[in-house]
């Protein structure tokens, strides 16, 4: 089906001036539609071409409305721009230009520059609670936060996943003004900020759409959450475009994480999208998008993407660390230190490799600059979607997790670290919602059900030890504790890292390019990547329990060693246990390493 040039109307409530705004809803599948106001009036919305119900009033900010279809249910605006609480009560007609910024002069920061911290808002406190941790985060070394989703959902807990109204910012956060707030005085720290957005599906409480636009699904093909959205609908694809450049252009977020492209199945709409981003913003700044993507296909990151995501590095490192080879684990199990070669030296592990269910995934990934790849030893879903939401440092052996540390942060992709990882802090991140009803036993019993195939959970009775996502106490246990009693190791570590990679990587990060990595033994690999600059950034790790036979690189100097007097082992050939060394080389003409992690 190919995609249709109409008229179309920018969806929702967009003001015309102080007094008047614009109401458009697109909702083919009803024959009357009106705003009910919160005064009492009902204003008759004329039909357009194509499905449109449009009308202008004289409406302020600060107008609660709601859409009226065809006599027989009230809806919330599916572009509302605010929300009077749930997404259950009213929308609110909001100002965009209300709030005055105090830094109008930021253009953000180039991508070589990212150190990405991700962030549930909730969990921390909403929009002001952020922005307490903002100065801890820059004298850390953070040059970014990662907002997880803010599009309403239902309730005041959620992970974000489950929004519904993706225009409107949760109001158990706070209001736009108070995001505004939040994202001028990131600026004013010189942190970006990155917001992660759902254009993959809708939550399952509160969506109207079937009823009125059932034209946003296409039932013939489904994905995890349901029928698919229907990206071949001009009307469609530009709700969700105009959503990104809203965050972009009016909330002047410097970022964007696209959830799960892999369920998008139109590439041309993730083209488009980046390419009226990319033109509608100011020349001058520096505005980030990354996917993260299944399927691993190396074209988007040529297509407008500075990244993506990189899954197969955590999983490979995961693997390495734990030991854990139940489920999606399970096609990092066999040859995973060469897995993790090939990661560092060509990005991508699976480029077309068969996965454990026999099919191929992912292209080619080689030709790709290292900084196309955001690399993580924990994020959101990684400790979320455990059944226990532990973290790493409460399932692998600490001086291994301090070396794969070394190499999260000194390597020249991409970092990004979930909070709290840099106190190692002690409170899980479960997984949470706030549902009712049928709706929340369903989720949690759908939870539970979801680890069944991992072999400690194949008995349904242990099962039901897992916490209900539903619980208060679910999410008041998520929430991080973000300072250390006296010092703290860890985060003594992240700085330390942090400091020399902000020194000696970030300046030269611009045209690196991976010359290989090799595998020196099980859990064991050496990798090399010759800087901009011209010099040679080589990293040798060793993440087991046993000696390495291995040698030091002639002319090199040394950058960071974890332990403290591994380079003396390597000096006489070994690579100790639980080590990390890095070293740089003076520019001279270099022969890559020999590429072991083909199998």
């Amino acid at each position: 089906m190919p995609l249709r040039t109409l008229k179309t109307w920018p969806h929702g409530a967009i003001m015309l001036d102080a007094e008047h705004t614009q109401f458009a809803l697109w909702a083919p599948d009803a024959f009357y539609v009106s705003v009910e106001l919160e005064n009492g009036q009902s204003l008759p919305m004329s039909p357009q071409d194509d499905g449109w119900f449009v009308v202008k009033t004289r409406c302020p900010a600060g107008t609660r409305y709601r859409y009226s279809i065809d006599g027989e249910m009230e809806v919330p605006d599916p572009a509302s721009r605010a929300q009077a609480g749930d997404i259950h009560h009213p929308s609110v007609v909001v100002d965009p230009l209300a709030y005055h910024w105090q830094h109008n002069a930021w253009a953000g920061r180039p991508w070589n520059e990212a150190v990405i911290y991700e962030l549930h808002v909730g969990a921390l406190g909403g929009f002001q609670g952020v922005e307490q941790q903002l100065a801890r985060l820059v004298e850390l070394g953070i040059t970014a936060i990662e907002l997880m989703p803010l599009g309403q959902f239902p309730g005041e807990r959620n992970w974000g996943y489950d929004g519904v109204l993706p225009y409107a910012p949760q109001a158990s956060y706070g209001s736009p003004d108070q995001l505004k707030h939040l994202i001028d005085t990131a600026h004013g720290h010189g942190l970006a900020v990155i917001l992660d957005v759902v254009y993959n599906h809708f939550g399952p409480d509160g969506n109207y759409l079937h009823r009125y636009a059932s034209g946003f699904f296409r039932e013939d093909v489904h994905t995890p959450w349901g029928a698919a959205i229907d990206f071949r609908r001009r009307e469609v694809r530009d709700f969700f475009i105009e959503n990104a450049l809203m965050w972009v252009l009016e909330y002047r977020f410097d970022g964007l994480r696209l959830d799960a492209v892999h369920a998008i199945d139109d590439p041309d709409f993730l083209q488009e999208l980046a390419r009226r981003v990319r033109r509608q913003s100011d020349p001058s700044r520096h505005v980030w998008l990354m996917v993260e993507n299944e399927h691993n296909q190396a074209r988007l990151l040529e297509q407008g993407y500075d990244a993506q995501w990189n899954d197969d590095g955590h999983n490979a490192l995961h693997v390495l660390l734990t030991g854990e080879t139940d489920a999606y684990y399970a096609d990092y199990a066999q040859n995973t230190t060469g897995q993790l070669a090939r990661c560092l030296s060509q990005g991508f592990v699976f480029q077309g490799h068969v996965d454990r269910r026999g099919k191929p995934r992912g292209e080619p990934s080689g030709h790709l600059s290292p900084s196309a790849f955001v690399l993580f030893l924990q994020n959101h879903d990684q400790i979320g979607n455990r059944a226990f939401g532990e973290r790493l440092h409460q399932l692998a052996p600490p001086q291994a997790l301090q070396a794969a540390t070394v190499l999260l942060l000194l390597s020249p992709m991409i970092p990004l670290m979930f909070m709290g990882d840099e106190f190692a802090a002690e409170q899980p991140f479960l997984f949470f919602t706030s549902h009712h009803g049928e709706l929340a036993k369903l989720v949690r019993e759908g939870r539970r059900n979801e680890f069944a195939a991992f072999a400690a959970f194949t008995d349904p009775h242990k099962r039901e030890r897992i916490p209900d996502p539903n619980a208060p106490q679910t999410f008041e246990s998520s929430r991080p504790v973000l300072t250390a009693n006296g010092s703290s190791p860890t985060h003594e570590l992240y700085r330390r890292l942090l400091h020399i990679r902000h020194r000696q990587i970030i300046p030269y990060l611009p045209g690196t390019q991976a010359l290989g990595a090799k595998v020196l033994a099980v859990g064991a690999v050496s990798a090399s990547w010759r800087l901009g600059d011209g010099r040679l950034l080589r990293i040798d790790l060793n993440l087991s329990a046993t000696p390495v036979l291995h040698t030091a690189s002639d002319g090199s100097s040394l950058l960071f060693e974890h332990p403290p007097h591994s380079a003396e082992r390597l000096d006489k050939g070994t690579l100790a246990p639980y080590c990390a060394l890095v070293s740089l080389t003076a520019a001279t003409p270099l022969q890559p390493l020999m590429e072991s992690a083909n199998e």
